[in-house]
């Protein structure tokens, strides 16, 4: 079977170009201009709305996707915000709004990821929704390569960089 017949399976690494905008047509991220976007297929490395429509493309193939926000990061939940004093954080740490940290939880030791929204005297405002949760995505893909994954990318479940891991 030659490469052009080829199509985008689970352990298949897929390198894709994309363009991702928000439903006013605002560019929230875009491959352009930097190397594809290489994952491995069916490994939850990407939002499965957009997952799912990639199943079965092939090289070369294009396509404009919109994903509602079950399939991407979910709705928004109000109040999911909290203000955290600003002695928690490391006194050299540049605490600034849209970036995103790990908390851990020290009862469950379970760690959230937050994004800060504002700094405020009181301390630092911490949501804890994805900043695109609610939001209906729109993709405009295309498939640039697909190769089958090698048995340790598939038992990590991530790609590895070129020339891979040694043990």
């Amino acid at each position: 079977m030659s490469d052009e017949q080829k199509t985008v399976q689970t352990d298949d690494v897929v390198s894709i170009e994309y363009t991702l905008t928000d439903s006013q047509g605002n560019v929230i991220d875009s491959s352009e201009g930097m190397e594809p976007l290489e994952y491995l297929h069916g490994h939850n490395n990407l939002i499965p709305g957009l997952e799912k429509e990639l199943t079965g493309m092939s090289v070369g193939e294009e396509k404009s996707v919109t994903v509602p926000p079950e399939e991407a990061y979910g709705p928004r939940h109000e109040n999911a915000t909290q203000i955290i004093p600003k002695e928690a954080f490391p006194p050299d740490m540049e605490v600034e709004p849209g970036m995103g940290l790990q908390m851990r939880d020290t009862q469950t030791g379970q760690i959230f990821e937050v994004y800060v929204t504002e700094i405020r005297p009181e301390g630092v405002v911490v949501d804890f929704n994805h900043p695109l949760a609610g939001e209906t995505l729109h993709f405009d893909v295309k498939v640039v390569g697909i190769r089958p994954a090698t048995p340790d990318e598939i038992a990590h479940g991530h790609v590895h960089g070129e020339g891979g891991h040694h043990h």
